[in-house]
C-alpha cells in the first residue's frame, strides 16, 4: 500500500540540503509584500504572476530551482511552470517548513 502512495506522490524524497549545496535556486513565488514579512535567507522573490517573464533568466543561471510559497499550491503551479520550459524544478512547499528542513 505504501508503494502505491508513493507512486502516486512521487516517490523518492528530495534531499533539499544536498540540492543547495550543489548551487540549486530559491525562488519564493509569493508577492513582494508576504515575502517581505519573512523569508528563506538568499532566496528570490519572483511572484507567480510575473514567473514566465522570467522563464530566461533562471534557465541562463543553469542551476536547478527550488520553488516554495506559502503553503505549497502557488509552488506547485510555479514548478510546472518552469519544468514545462525545460528548468529542473522542485516543489520545496511552504517556505517556513523548507527553512526548518534545510537549516
Amino acid at each position: 500500500m505504501l508503494g502505491f502512495f508513493k507512486k502516486l506522490f512521487g516517490g523518492t524524497p528530495v534531499n533539499y540540503k544536498e540540492l543547495l549545496s550543489n548551487g540549486a535556486i530559491i525562488v519564493d513565488v509569493r508577492s513582494a509584500g508576504e515575502y517581505k514579512s519573512g523569508h528563506i535567507p538568499g532566496s528570490r522573490n519572483l511572484p507567480l504572476d510575473g514567473i514566465r517573464g522570467k522563464i530566461q533568466d533562471l534557465k541562463k543561471t543553469n542551476k536547478p530551482v527550488i520553488t516554495v510559497c506559502r503553503s505549497g499550491a502557488r509552488s506547485s503551479m510555479a514548478k510546472n511552470i518552469l519544468k514545462s520550459a525545460g528548468i529542473e524544478v522542485y516543489n520545496g512547499g511552504a517556505w517556513n517548513s523548507l527553512m526548518n528542513k534545510i537549516a
